[in-house]
């Protein structure tokens, strides 16, 4: 198209004409700044008159300037003009080219719509084609569909004779056979083919009949083994179009090697009678390792790297044998001895170098990993259950034991005698043997459990005499407390034993003991000599018994002798008539007082532990002649003896016979003066197991406890 054609074509406007179009305030705005602007400039140029010379020059200088922009504004209008012809002919030309489109559109439209209904006519000849097809395909397989009944027969009994390999084989040909027939079929399954999953199901359990018994086909069948494998394997690998579940042999072939290792060795419940469990254990301590070593030569070679077997059998074993445990744990109470035979052979047994431990046992066993056998708490469990057992074993011997050697005390004739010629019962050397014994095997177990049992040894220890074996209970480190609780209880026993014995010297005593003090004791120490022959002639059975037993048995008869005859003082029976009496009185105390010491000085006991001093004491507040100074001697005898009361001391003054009423408050008023005394630690109460007949209201303070 040329220039003129291209003029003819663009509409024209009329000479001088201008395209309209809507105000610019902004244009209105732009001229009043633009008038202030040279007003101010011609303000500023013309303010001085010599600048008005020089108004023609820049008047013709404004007037080039106002031609040139103007010049340059005509331009661009013009330019702009013909930018918007050229755009209107343009928009002329893009609309006849949308209308053309628009009329082929329309035609198209009516043409697919006729071909949509002759696609509609056509919809039955496609079928008859697709069915022709699948017909075409079915005449083409059909020799084949009519072998897979017979094939899955065969199949069935390629299973039947283990000949996985091959039953393997013929499931593939006939799953191919459906790939076959299912993808031009258009995913329509043939009724003929119904047997092929009961089938693949009957081979994948032959897989894990034979994996389940790996152990037994490694030693005598490995081919079947084998085969089993690499059918898990081969089908692991293999991909199918048809849309059938996952089988997972491998993962199947896996769970039946676990599980038949554990139903070969733990599939019955532990039913054990009491004491049997450390003959089961004893089995394991064989048969596991035998079952490893068997897993290491014979099964890993006949299964894949990655089955990593040897890892797997112990991983399995240690699993199902920790499982077993906690069944057992969890059912009837377990006997002694068969807790410390579970208690021993977890801890020590099992993971030694017979079992897990064991050099021969590579690496690949990986037993590091292993969780413990039994939880701390099973731990726990184990042993307080033995050590409650332990006691009450140890507690019924020891019963027997005690009641035996009671029997034996009480024959007619004299008990054993040692070397020495002391009397000795070998039963607290056995006792102190049997649970040292006891202390010694439980530290085969662990530190724990023997401080368990050292204990409850300690705590029946305490029903036997001591002996200066029971250090050897003590262990490495302990400390010597331990013991004070049993030594304290020994103590009170022999002490109880003393009193046990001294009750028959006390009856032989008593009688004796009535008639004190009496005029005759005053004149005569034929009284006392009876009671130190009848005490002599007892005491010399203790001849026989070790120290420090014979100190006590000879303290204690010391101390009833002395008991008695204070409470033969205190019963009032004499009062002396003056004072030649109070000095013959006080005379006969200090003589008695020598006697009994001299009595027990020759029996062997020493004279730090005799109480026969107190009578001199007393000698003292019966030989004062100035009944004044009464308070400062009884306040004296308050402190050598704190356990002395207002009433042994009235019934003391009333012994002497010259007290009259206020002497008497004012000597018991001393006991109250000043602070109270205490009793020491190795002061032995006397006084407070002395008895008084209640005294006459007269004779008691108003503040006392008889007032």
């Amino acid at each position: 198209m040329d220039s003129a054609t291209k003029d003819e074509m663009q509409p024209s406007l009329p000479p001088g004409s201008s395209c309209p179009g809507p105000e610019w305030p902004e244009q209105e705005r732009a001229e009043q700044l633009a008038r202030g602007a040279a007003l101010k400039w011609a303000s500023g140029i013309f303010y001085r008159p010599e600048q008005l010379a020089r108004l023609g020059q820049y008047r013709s200088r404004e007037v080039q300037r106002t031609c040139s922009l103007e010049a340059r504004i005509k331009s661009v209008v013009q330019s702009y003009l013909e930018g918007v012809k050229t755009g209107v002919w343009q928009l002329a030309q893009a609309f006849e080219a949308v209308q053309g489109t628009r009329e082929a559109l329309d035609q198209a439209h009516g043409l697919l719509q006729g071909m949509a209904e002759a696609t509609e006519t056509l919809k039955p000849l496609r079928e008859q084609v697709a069915q022709h097809k699948q017909l075409q395909v079915l005449s083409q397989l059909l020799p084949r569909l009519r072998a897979v009944p017979a094939a899955v027969a065969h199949a069935r009994t390629l299973i039947g004779a283990q000949r996985l390999l091959e039953a393997y084989v013929c499931l593939r040909e006939l799953e191919q056979l459906q790939e076959e027939t299912w993808a031009p079929l258009g995913g329509l399954e043939l009724p003929v083919f119904e047997g092929l999953g009961p089938l693949a199901e009957a081979l994948g359990q032959a897989v894990e009949a034979a994996a389940g018994v790996a152990g037994r086909l490694a030693r005598e069948d490995p081919a079947l083994l084998v085969a089993a494998v690499r059918v898990a394997e081969v089908d692991a690998r293999h991909t199918t179009s048809l849309e059938l579940p996952p089988r997972d042999w491998r993962r199947r072939c896996l769970q039946a090697l676990q599980e038949g290792l554990e139903r070969t060795h733990f599939g019955t419940p532990l039913l054990l009678e009491p004491g049997a469990l450390a003959g089961w254990l004893e089995a394991l301590r064989v048969a596991l390792p035998a079952e490893l070593a068997t897993a290491e030569a014979l099964v890993a070679p006949c299964c894949p790297p990655h089955y990593k077997v040897v890892r797997l059998w112990a991983h399995t074993l240690h699993s199902g044998l920790r499982r077993c445990l906690q069944q057992l744990l969890e059912g009837p109470k377990l006997g002694a001895a068969d807790a410390f035979a579970l208690l021993h052979w977890t801890l020590h047994v099992y993971l030694g170098p017979e079992m897990m431990g064991s050099l021969e046992l590579g690496p690949e066993a990986d037993v590091s990993q292993l969780e413990p056998l039994l939880t701390p708490e099973n731990i726990e469990q184990l042993e307080a259950m033995f050590v409650t057992q332990i006691q009450v074993n140890v507690a019924q011997w020891l019963q027997k034991a005690l009641d035996g050697e009671v029997a034996e005390w009480n024959r007619e004739q004299e008990p054993g005698t040692d070397s020495s010629g002391f009397y000795h019962s070998p039963l607290p050397a056995i006792v102190l043997q049997i649970l040292e014994e006891n202390i010694r095997v439980t530290s085969l177990v662990s530190e724990s459990l023997q401080r368990r049992v050292h204990g409850m040894a300690l705590s029946e220890l305490g029903t036997f005499l001591r002996s200066s074996s029971v250090s050897v209970l003590q262990p490495d480190g302990a400390a010597s407390g331990d013991l004070a609780p049993v030594e304290a209880g020994l103590d009170e026993l022999q002490r109880r034993i003393c009193r046990l014995v001294l009750e028959a010297l006390l009856a032989e005593l008593q009688p004796l003991f009535e008639a004190l003090p009496s005029r005759r004791w005053l004149s005569s120490p034929e009284l006392l000599d009876d009671v130190c022959e009848r005490t002599v002639r007892f005491c010399q059975d203790f001849r026989r018994v070790r120290n420090p037993a014979v100190q006590l048995l000879l303290a204690e008869a010391e101390r009833t002798v002395v008991l008695q005859y204070l409470r033969a003082l205190m019963q009032g029976r004499l009062v002396c008539r003056g004072a030649d009496e109070r000095i013959q009185a006080a005379q006969r105390l200090q003589n008695d007082a020598a006697q009994l010491r001299e009595l027990f000085l020759g029996l062997g006991l020493e004279e730090s532990v005799q109480c026969a001093p107190v009578l001199l004491s007393l000698r003292d507040l019966l030989n004062l002649r100035d009944p004044m100074l009464l308070g400062l001697e009884v306040a004296g005898l308050q402190q050598k003896f704190p356990d002395v009361s207002e009433d042994h001391v009235s019934a003391l003054l009333d012994l002497r016979g010259d007290v009259s009423r206020e002497q008497r408050l004012a000597a018991l008023s001393s006991l109250q003066a000043g602070p109270q005394p205490s009793l020491s630690a190795g002061h032995r109460a006397l006084f407070s197991l002395v008895p008084v007949p209640t005294p006459a209201l007269s004779s008691c303070l108003p503040s006392g406890p008889c007032a």
